[in-house]
């Protein structure tokens, strides 16, 4: 490992920092430029342990958060085997927690008669120390203190992973305790079997609770070890019971797992390899011969860690960066790996799958994917999944629709094989609508279409799981969502509890299929379509008022009977939350980004609109003190999205606000806004601002320093603003490569677009379409330390125009 140089890693807090520049045309440097620890602290949600890119299998730390771990987690209770990376919900993974220990178990005695309660995670959680700690794409390490020192590695592949412990010099013989019933949640696991098959193997199934509390599901699991254990137990509700191998059963919240004893005379380290599966035990034994095992035993784990991050300096080999520090490469490469961890994959190695018919099926020729968090992921991530991985973006868009297959209708947070119902709006359709519109769908329109037009113009009916738009009788009869809290949800969330931000998200999604049914030859559809994406307007309350800023008309709720909600004592406060699904008015109100024109003349016209946006992101502060600016005016907190009148970069609803300055013919503001905002992202453990969503806030980190942003769902287009590097280069997954000039561009540093060439030729416009960015070659950008207020960008021929049929 190379000399540690930042501050940060000098102070012990980081374990990968790379210390010279990345060639351009080479792959990035071994170890490469990653550090999982951004985003474990403050709310990142992200996971520091070992995973493929879209793996099954991760094998990373359980700490006391309720996701999993956090940075600051002061024990640790055990690897577990499932992770899901940023979200912001409880009870998502953490199946089959290990732990390495010597000695007695816990104050109750040894294994033989050690009662229940010693068998706690909690009890028996190790000490640990960041200290030499090692996050890598790919490997993790880390110190135990605990039970005379052990050294805890993960690595992982797609499938299969491989942890190693060894423990301290002149341990006679260590112990490894797999508990099957604690997850990241002790209440998470409802149920689980577990079997003792020979003298190396273990296998056995979790039926765990879903994200926030949802459905259940199993996860079935196989290790195999490198070596013979001498001793073995299990343990249940009763305490230890020395020599049993099971089948052992328990249920809901119940204690239970195994224990197992190694001789260490012939060496201090245990190695074992796992395997997982959604399908049933074959699946899981199918996945660990497919990857872990070589000649029927374990494979190395300098082996596996090696071809693991082969498999991620290729994936993070696709983007190459010039300029900037160790630490800003290592939080833009971070940010790219925390992107290409989801969708997992669901499909094992024979193809089969379990489908949200519980049924199982096969995917044949292609993988199918799981865990979707669609309100997410549809505003960045999935397009950058598209320009990066455009075979994977196949086999997502025909997992989803083979989700609609299965369930009856299309999903909105989809975890493992069912729907969580988690969320708002009607994310389905941008994305699936996007990935049409990159080609993802060929061969599928009309499927496609019909699935999405059934889910814009209806509702599941109750034997269906999902909940599509459950506001749409409100919204197809007198065009908004009503905010109804008393409305019976099928889940934790349903639209009319947010009536308001449902209304908004369903006239952009309208906006997006108007598009397709226009392409696809549904003339009416898209003019009905074109007409509903004007929707937004319904709620547009002229006459509503901020108090702080005196400023006018802002997007508000209205009841079932069309009139406007207002609090108890009649009036209506715009930084409220009441009717937004994590945001206000003041956050959603930039939501109609594909009528752009109407949205200027409901704020009254171009220069109130400019005035609307300073007011926004606090642009007089961001100017005199970026970093500062960012910190007092914008974050709060990690979750600082209630009750706030500022831009937040913590969550998704306003991620593309800063565009809107673009949209308006204020291209240079947009920059100022982006340098101010990567400064949230940082190469430390809250270097992550808010959940990252399944790598949504990262994905918005690339394009941010990239210089593209997607715009509206549906239009193809790739909005231009000064990118952070001088120079970058994208392989688009066609065998062709983008490249980026930015001479003079630095981070930290705002420089301003005078100009942009593609292939040699000038281009006015403040947008690219799909088709230029596939045709590659030389994107560049004249940038000056001044921004040209009348030039690039600033007049109305530059500017996007609102889709083609949209009624004014």
């Amino acid at each position: 490992m190379p000399t540690l140089t930042s501050r940060a890693c000098r102070a012990g807090l980081l374990a990968l920092c790379l210390a010279a520049a990345l060639p351009l045309r080479a792959q990035p440097a071994d170890p490469m430029p990653v550090n999982t620890f951004i985003g474990t602290q403050d709310e990142g949600n992200t996971f520091p342990g070992a995973s493929a890119p879209f793996g099954m299998i991760q094998v990373s730390p359980t700490g006391d958060h309720y996701t999993g771990w956090r940075y600051g987690d002061p024990r640790i209770r055990g690897f577990g085997h499932s992770y899901v990376s940023g979200a912001g919900c409880w009870e998502q993974g953490g199946q089959l927690q290990v732990l390495p220990v010597t000695g007695r178990i816990g104050p109750g005695g040894d294994f033989d008669t050690a009662k229940a309660e010693s068998f706690d995670y909690k009890r028996y959680a190790a000490e640990y120390r960041h200290e030499g700690e090692v996050g890598q794409a790919g490997y993790y390490k880390v110190q135990l203190t605990s039970y005379g020192g052990i050294t805890a590695e993960a690595t992982a592949l797609t499938r299969a992973a491989a942890e190693r412990y060894t423990f301290a010099a002149g341990t006679p013989a260590g112990h490894l305790l797999l508990n099957l019933g604690q997850a990241n949640q002790r209440h998470s696991v409802v149920g689980s079997e577990v079997r003792v098959v020979d003298g190396r193997s273990v296998e056995g199934r979790i039926v765990t609770k879903s994200f926030c509390g949802g459905a259940q599901y199993t996860t079935w699991f196989r290790m195999v070890f490198d070596r013979a254990f001498t001793a073995h137990g299990i343990w249940d509700e009763h305490g230890g019971k020395p020599g049993a191998k099971g089948p052992s059963q328990q249920g809901e919240a119940r204690p239970h797992g195994v224990w197992l004893t190694f001789d260490l005379k012939d060496g201090p380290a245990v190695t074992a390899v796992s395997a997982i599966s959604h399908v049933d035990a074959q699946g899981a034994r199918n996945n660990l011969q497919a990857e872990g095992l070589a000649g029927g035993r374990p494979l190395a784990f300098d082996a596996m860690r090696e071809q693991a991050q082969a498999a991620w300096r290729r994936e993070l080999g696709s983007v190459r960066i010039e300029g900037g520090s160790s630490d800003d490469r290592t939080v833009f490469y971070t940010a790219l790996y925390h992107a290409l961890l989801h969708p997992m994959t669901g499909s094992d190695a024979d193809g089969r799958y379990r489908g949200y018919d519980d049924g199982i099926h096969t995917a044949k020729g292609w993988t199918y994917y799981e865990y979707f968090s669609l309100w997410d992921t549809y505003r960045t991530q999935n397009q950058l999944l598209a320009l990066l991985r455009p075979e994977r973006s196949r086999d997502i868009a025909n997992s989803v629709l083979k989700i609609r297959e299965h369930s009856g209708w299309l999903p909105r947070w989809g975890y493992a094989n069912f729907e969580t119902n988690i969320m708002t709006g009607d994310p389905a359709t941008p994305f699936l609508v996007d990935l049409w519109r990159f080609g993802a769908l060929k061969g599928r329109e009309r499927e496609a279409y019909a699935a999405l037009r059934d889910n814009a113009f209806g509702v599941p009916p109750q034997r269906i799981r999902a909940q599509g738009r459950s506001g749409n009788p409100s919204y197809l009869a007198q065009g908004f969502v009503q905010f109804d809290r008393g409305f019976v949800a099928k889940g934790m969330d349903t639209d009319p509890h947010h009536g308001a931000s449902a209304t908004l998200e369903y006239a952009l999604a309208d906006s997006a299929l108007a598009v397709m049914a226009r392409a696809l030859g549904h003339a009416k559809d898209a003019q009905l379509l074109d007409q509903r994406a004007l929707n937004w307007r319904k709620l547009w309350d002229a006459n509503a008022v901020d108090a702080g800023t005196g400023l006018r008309g802002f997007p508000r709720p209205r009841l079932l009977d069309g009139s406007w909600f207002a609090d108890l004592d009649g009036r209506y406060d715009p930084r409220a939350e009441r009717g937004f699904h994590e945001g206000t008015a003041w956050q959603y109100q930039w939501m109609p980004r594909h009528d752009i024109p109407g949205l200027i003349a409901a704020m009254g016209g171009p220069a109130q609109a400019a005035q609307r946006l300073d007011h926004f992101f606090d642009y007089p502060a961001l100017q005199a003190d970026p970093a500062g600016a960012v910190r007092k005016s914008w974050v709060v907190g990690p979750y600082s999205y209630y009750s706030q009148f500022r831009y937040n970069p913590n969550n998704e609803p306003d991620l593309h606000a800063p565009w809107t300055y673009t949209l308006i013919g204020q291209p240079w503001k947009t920059t100022t806004v982006l340098r101010a905002a990567e400064t949230l992202f940082g190469n430390a453990p809250n270097g992550v601002t808010g959940n990252d969503d399944l790598g949504t806030m990262s994905a918005w980190y690339l394009f941010s320093a990239l210089g593209l942003y997607p715009d509206t769902p549906g239009s193809g287009r790739f909005l231009l603003h000064a990118p952070r590097f001088a120079r970058a280069e994208i392989d688009l997954g066609t065998g062709r490569t983008l490249r980026i000039e930015a001479p003079g561009a630095a981070p930290g540093e705002r420089r301003f677009v005078q100009s942009v060439t593609l292939a040699g030729k000038p281009v006015g416009q403040v947008w690219l379409s799909w088709e230029q960015l596939q045709a590659a070659g030389t994107l560049g950008f004249t940038l000056a330390a001044q921004p040209d207020t009348h030039g690039w960008g600033t007049h109305p021929r530059d500017l996007p125009q609102p889709p083609a049929g949209l009624v004014p």
